[in-house]
């Protein structure tokens, strides 16, 4: 069994609905041990995103929160706050994903808990980042996929602009915020510090424009939507057979020979005015009319099986439940199981990460409310039984019968 590269990594989770939970369940699934702070009466915001709910656990909550503790922490008051504070100290990052001020207001500003612990790394999460005039807007996925140009490029050219059909600009972010801090954790081995990292959700989704923002500032024209198409490579796109639709990537001069040979098209590979990509972009126009009309001829797995064969990139357009079922995705074990006190057998696409030994750590299941505060607290901070108790029947923490045959990994 290796050795997960983040074992012994303690992280207080603050976070709540999708981008910060997706950037701490990355880190949790590289060996993080993940302390989910959380709300006592209702918890994460997304436990309430539903339905459809198992076992009383929405299917949103279950899929970006495994592999963590839950804590159930009422931050309104000051007991909360300070057991919060005791176990900062203890931590080696801490991240939030408050609208910015939050914290500071709380008594939990990144300044105050690093002045308690020069080695804690500390992360923001925001819609517009930390600065700015947008600083104080609240960010969710729908508004920022529109304000970061990713709508107005997605879509058909003559319909609505379109967002993605999932949540990308939550999860990149915390794809780019658990690579951030991942990058200052590597830092601090060699200075002993920690740091802030401040993510903006806007910054991370402007940064995928790449090189339609390459486009804009080299011709000063801004990219308009193309539908399925490649504003840059033709054909490069969505066809429909026969019998349903499949995607074509003619990504190069080689590819369009070899695609011209699959649809038993020789005059196209012969004429020279399509012979080159920036001239098959050019007059796309007349050109994707007569490829749509040969792929129409045939059903996909026709097309399919002749692609394959001749090595042009091809792709069959599946559905959430193909892709779930997958043979290539369950050989590779990214579909785990985990049995839940409420929920029976919970299922999670896992993260792509892929070590050269393998890992046979199994993963646990998305925790309960408060089901590990009072450990948590007993352990990390020494609290007494009588002390825990105090504080449940007050209301400052919620608290879960301890189960004393539950293994638990404290780091």
């Amino acid at each position: 069994m290796m050795m997960r590269p983040l074992n012994g990594t303690l992280v207080l989770d603050l976070t709540r609905v999708v981008s910060g939970p997706f950037c701490t369940m990355l880190l949790g699934d590289l060996g993080a041990d993940i302390i989910k702070i959380e709300e006592p009466v209702n918890g994460d915001d997304s436990r309430a995103f539903g339905p459809p709910f198992s076992g009383g656990q929405s299917a949103y909550f279950l899929s970006v929160n495994r592999n963590k503790r839950s804590c159930a922490v009422n931050l309104k008051s000051p007991e909360g706050v300070q057991l919060i504070r005791r176990l900062a100290q203890k931590a080696d990052v801490i991240i939030d994903n408050f609208r910015p001020g939050t914290m500071d207001r709380l008594g939990l500003s990144y300044e105050q808990l690093r002045a308690d612990n020069s080695r804690l790394i500390s992360c923001s999460v925001t819609g517009f980042g930390r600065t700015g005039i947008d600083a104080d807007r609240p960010g969710y996925d729908l508004i920022i996929q529109g304000e970061s140009g990713m709508m107005d490029i997605t879509g058909d050219p003559n319909g609505l602009p379109t967002k993605v059909g999932t949540s990308i600009a939550d999860l990149v972010t915390g794809q780019y915020a658990s690579q951030a801090i991942m990058a200052a954790l590597l830092e601090r081995n060699s200075t002993g510090m920690g740091h802030h990292v401040d993510i903006s959700m806007l910054d991370c989704m402007a940064s995928l424009l790449t090189f339609n923002a390459g486009i804009y500032f080299t011709t000063g024209e801004s990219p308009g939507r193309k539908g399925n198409a490649h504003p840059t490579i033709a054909p490069y796109q969505t066809f429909e057979a026969a019998d349903g639709w499949l995607n074509i990537g003619v990504a190069n001069d080689k590819f369009w020979l070899l695609f011209c040979d699959v649809i038993e098209r020789p005059d196209l590979a012969s004429e020279p005015r399509y012979a080159k990509a920036i001239d098959r972009v050019r007059l796309r126009e007349e050109l994707i009319p007569i490829v749509s009309r040969e792929i129409a001829r045939q059903p996909r797995q026709h097309w399919i099986k002749r692609l394959r064969e001749a090595g042009v990139p091809y792709g069959d357009i599946r559905s959430v439940k193909e892709v779930c079922e997958a043979e290539q995705l369950t050989t590779r074990n990214m579909v785990i199981d985990m049995p839940h006190p409420t929920a029976g057998t919970v299922k999670n696409l896992l993260s792509p990460f892929r070590f050269d030994v393998e890992d046979e750590h199994e993963h646990s299941p998305p925790p309960l409310l408060g089901q590990h505060t009072f450990d948590i607290l007993k352990y990390h901070l020494g609290l007494p039984d009588a002390d825990i108790t105090a504080l449940n029947n007050s209301g400052v923490i919620k608290t879960m019968a301890p189960a004393p045959q539950e293994k638990v990994n404290h780091g």
